[in-house]
């Protein structure tokens, strides 16, 4: 995509003419999630937002063998005053919504541990591939705060709620494959595949219509918040939107032709 800047913390690169690889790029410190890191995620999830341009799906990875994301920077913030702790944390706060909000499809390729803000950005994609050697945990209750990025919402939603208790309130780690027993994640690969099968099934989804996928990421996060008769409706209203696009009559045409069909989002 060549309208993206150079970040600091995070690097960027088309590894597919339509899947975009994001990489948390702080590998020295577990490429943990400081202030300039928070800057850097809003501004791309919102750029990805407003433009996508040929972006049609992406795939957030860590740097590094060992760890994907360790959470907060916490040399950063030790000694911050609660002034500056809260306005860090708004920061932070703005760039996990804005992924949430995304219209995007984002794989997470978990390549390490996830810990505490690591398994909440984790928890705010739309599913997660990993590693076979990473752990994953919300470890906040053991510094004296709680997971404040959606962990006590989307981490439920994952798993159910007496899991999900138990994760939390013990801080305790645990395996990539509980995490797969436990409808965490949705694979589990050696740790050398994980980042080749996400962006193998982010190139399968690419290759199909992007209003579509995006109707469909839609469609299931807002119709999954409501009552199941106005879930049905809403489902439909997302529907229709797409009937009349070039994509849908490409699509058919395409299956009535015996040929790949050939989307531009439109």
């Amino acid at each position: 995509m060549s309208t993206l800047p150079q970040y600091e913390t995070i690097a960027c690169e088309m590894v597919d003419k339509h899947v975009l690889k994001v990489l948390l790029n702080r590998p020295a410190v577990g490429n943990s999630i400081n202030t300039q890191m928070g800057h850097d995620l809003l501004d791309l999830w919102n750029r990805l937002t407003a433009e996508p341009e040929e972006v049609r799906c992406v795939v957030l990875t860590g740097a590094g063998e060992k760890i994907f994301c360790a959470g907060g920077d916490l040399k950063e913030r030790n000694g911050m005053t609660k002034l500056q702790w809260t306005r860090q944390h708004e920061l932070f706060e703005r760039m996990f919504w804005t992924l949430v909000d995304l219209p995007l499809p984002v794989i997470v390729a978990v390549n390490g541990h996830a810990y505490a803000g690591g398994l909440e950005m984790s928890l705010c994609c739309d599913f997660i591939y990993s590693s076979n050697a990473a752990r994953f945990a919300l470890t906040e209750v053991t510094l004296g705060i709680m997971p404040g990025a959606g962990g006590t919402q989307n981490l439920p939603r994952a798993v159910g709620d007496r899991r999900a208790k138990e994760i939390i309130m013990t801080g305790k780690p645990f395996s990539a494959e509980q995490a797969l027993q436990w409808g965490l994640v949705n694979a589990v690969y050696e740790s050398q595949d994980v980042l080749a099968k996400a962006i193998e099934t982010a190139q399968t989804i690419a290759g199909n219509a992007p209003l579509s996928v995006r109707q469909v990421k839609k469609s299931i996060r807002y119709g999954g918040q409501m009552e199941l008769r106005t879930a049905y409706r809403f489902e439909v209203e997302a529907y229709n939107h797409l009937v009349d696009t070039e994509d849908r009559m490409e699509g058919v045409a395409a299956f009535n032709e015996k040929r790949k069909a050939n989307f531009k989002g439109r």
